[in-house]
């Protein structure tokens, strides 16, 4: 009889021993999996960053190329016709005069043509397509950082509820925290391209 309860007393301990065990080894592997899952949704917040600081660049240099352009184009015509203006009109500058109003043509011409050909200057559609790729990342960092957001939710979660917080502090896992918009975000952006 006192072997029989023995042996039973042993087995209910046993049995308690390995119920707990699977239970940390489960919780321990849960918290690993969530603190894994912040982590790598972090990575695809940054990743998003990185992409809108390698288009930033490109969108200043297009838009100063394209301000460029429209500078050059209508500096050309802008002196061209203070020129031809200059020019004295009577007939014994005819030759001087004819050159200034033909630099003049000319110079419409040119602005004409890239009018007429592309009304939608290259440059300008290179601009938009940037302007919507930079909106489409920002559209991505939202996404991503509310993500984020939802990951460190269910991470601090399981790790914050009873019988799993005795586990995460055993083990040392830390409380992960949200996502903090920056100081005076809530501010609308100057933006400048001088």
């Amino acid at each position: 009889m006192k072997n029989s309860k023995t042996l039973t007393i042993g087995i209910v301990i046993i049995a308690v021993i390995v119920i707990l065990g699977g239970w940390a080894m489960n919780g321990y592997n849960s918290l690993i999996k969530l603190n894994e899952g912040c982590s790598s949704q972090w990575s695809k917040v940054e990743s998003q960053y990185q992409r809108r600081m390698d288009l930033i660049p490109n969108l200043v240099a297009t838009v100063k190329g394209y301000a460029q352009h429209e500078q050059q184009t209508l500096t050309k015509v802008i002196e061209a016709r203070n020129n031809a203006s200059s020019v004295s009109k009577d007939e014994s500058n005819a030759a001087q005069y004819q050159q200034a109003q033909s630099q003049l043509t000319s110079a419409m011409r040119d602005l004409n043509i890239v009018v007429e050909r592309y009304p939608d200057l290259k440059a300008n559609q290179n601009f938009l397509e940037l302007q919507s790729q930079i909106e489409g990342t920002e559209n991505r960092i939202a996404v991503e950082r509310q993500r984020y957001a939802e990951t460190v939710q269910q991470y601090n979660q399981k790790r914050n509820v009873f019988p799993t917080n005795i586990l995460a502090n055993i083990f040392g896992f830390k409380a992960k925290e949200y996502y903090n918009a920056d100081k005076g975000s809530e501010k609308a952006p100057q933006v400048s391209f001088e």
